[in-house]
């Protein structure tokens, strides 16, 4: 998954790809392993460069989050990484009929959206709850929705056909 991530205003692109027990991390493009294991709730054992980090996670009511490793508390902000990968440059929107998949493991909370209706490029389909936060899926192009494949109350995985727009 790919992250836009804002930490005291500077902007840094974060890319996670799991392999077993470790995470293949890429920072603004430059690749490092690290071993990370949720040891509770919100809290994170994280093995970076031969330095072993606690890091605790708390969601804010703005929807940002704050993370503390130690002594330092950060504030960051995550642009959601669905409007990265379908975000416009330039004026240009995705393009021909595009399958909407579930970014993450969840449950589909509400449906926005039903066959046929037309819908703009960042206009919400779904609401996808995990780990109890409720995500918005949203389309990356103005098209039709052609057809729903997830409905209410279903669980998916990642990467899970949830609809198609034309």
């Amino acid at each position: 998954m790919k992250y836009e991530v804002r930490i005291a205003g500077k902007s840094r692109i974060v890319e996670l790809l799991r392999d077993g027990a470790f995470w293949q991390i890429m920072l603004d493009g430059v690749e490092t392993n690290a071993d990370v294991a949720e040891i509770g709730p919100g809290v994170f054992s994280i093995l970076l460069g031969g330095a072993s980090h606690e890091v605790r996670v708390a969601p804010n009511a703005d929807g940002s989050l704050t993370l503390q490793d130690g002594p330092n508390e950060f504030r960051a902000e995550v642009a959601d990484s669905r409007t990265w990968r379908g975000r416009k440059h330039g004026g240009v929107e995705a393009e021909g009929r595009q399958q909407i998949v579930a970014p993450m493991p969840g449950k589909v909370i509400r449906l926005l959206v039903k066959p046929g209706d037309k819908v703009e490029a960042g206009q919400g389909l779904f609401v996808v709850e995990a780990m109890k936060m409720q995500n918005e899926v949203k389309s990356p192009k103005t098209g039709t929705v052609e057809k729903l494949s997830a409905k209410e109350g279903q669980a998916v995985n990642a990467g899970d056909v949830l609809a198609w727009i034309d």
